[in-house]
């Protein structure tokens, strides 16, 4: 039965993923609904929020308000909120709400910018897409918005896009990252995490950008168009994600993200050419980097059929997929897929 859920939790949606993107970059994060959404976002979706707090706040419109379409009392909400916070920006964030009252989101940041002074981003989503989506649109903004003018290419730099905790499942994932640069004498940029506001207006100075998520592809195209910074999509630390084992002759299915899927299949066809390998994803799948064996899953027949069909000999997948298919009796090698279970790689000990 399409949509029937047995094994996994809902996914996130499209705000969250646009509060993941936004989450430290110093903005009053308001998000347009009333009430149920943020706490959603703050309860489930953002890990971040049990260690470290942003200014994250729930537009509270009441019946009558979405009804009316009463934007006005948004942008008071918004201009008294400036007062009494320090904060870079304001980014509105669309919920099923305003869009099925049909908001127009231009004439909102407009109406905004004339009473609040900082810079006013909206991200239009509608609750109705996946985290990814989200992420997709809030990166495309926060570029559009902050990227400065064409800055000299700082040697030996190099920008991260795409690190959220949804995509990566990691918390210390970023700072790994640029211990890995920095061994090579190299300065790592993980964008939004660990790197902030400053960093994405320069973001014309690394001489490359390296794309973890299939939701920054389109702002790496977009800064390889006004910059001309090239960039390559791949996972740093995918060695930390590949078990070692024989791969030869192997079937192999990888169920995650698509850009963490494809360097892991890179770094088992380095190991094994004779192995088949396919990756799939619940999420986007950017013909960028798909093979013609590639799937998207829509339902969870459409992994348990595919496991039962094709016998594979290895699985990369999250561990709450394991139970999904008990008579699979191969080798299940545990990837965390935040974006999937809700839950995160754990600490490496001595290795952070």
């Amino acid at each position: 039965m399409r949509g029937l859920r047995k094994y996994l939790t809902p996914f996130a949606p499209d705000q969250s993923g646009a509060v993941s993107v936004l989450y430290e970059f110093g903005g009053i994060i308001a998000i347009c609904d009333a009430g149920g959404c943020t706490g959603n976002i703050c309860g489930f979706d953002e890990p971040r929020w049990f260690e470290s707090k942003s200014a994250l706040f729930s537009a509270g419109l009441r019946d009558m308000d979405a009804i009316l379409g009463r934007d006005d009392k948004l942008v008071a909400k918004l201009a008294d909120a400036v007062t009494k916070l320090d904060a870079r920006f304001a980014a509105i964030i669309g919920t099923p709400v305003p869009a099925v009252i049909g908001t127009d989101y231009h004439a909102l940041k407009r109406m905004t910018e004339k009473k609040v002074d900082l810079p006013i981003m909206t991200v239009d989503t509608d609750g109705m897409a996946l985290y990814d989506e989200g992420e997709e649109k809030a990166w495309m903004e926060l570029f559009l918005t902050f990227a400065g003018q064409k800055e000299e290419v700082v040697k030996d730099r190099i920008g991260i896009l795409g690190m959220t905790p949804q995509d990566v499942s990691d918390l210390h994932a970023a700072d790994r990252i640029r211990e890995h640069f920095a061994k090579e004498g190299k300065t790592a940029v993980c964008y939004g995490m660990g790197n902030g506001l400053d960093d994405v207006k320069s973001v014309s100075n690394v001489e490359k950008n390296i794309v973890v998520s299939p939701a920054a592809i389109k702002a790496a195209q977009y800064l390889e168009r006004t910059y001309g910074t090239p960039y390559e999509m791949g996972y740093p630390l995918v060695d930390e994600l590949v078990c070692d084992m024989d791969y030869h002759g192997k079937k192999i299915l990888i169920v995650q993200q698509q850009v963490i899927g494809c360097a892991i299949r890179e770094e088992i066809l380095k190991k094994a050419p004779d192995a088949q390998v396919t990756v799939a994803s619940w999420f986007m799948m950017k013909p960028e980097l798909r093979k013609d064996t590639d799937l998207h899953l829509r339902d969870e027949d459409d992994y348990i059929n595919l496991v039962e069909k094709e016998a594979y000999d290895v699985i990369y997948a999250d561990p709450c997929m394991k139970r999904m298919t008990p008579k699979f009796d191969g080798n299940f090698i545990d990837t965390i897929h935040f974006a999937v279970s809700g839950h995160l790689a754990e600490a490496r000990g001595s290795e952070d």
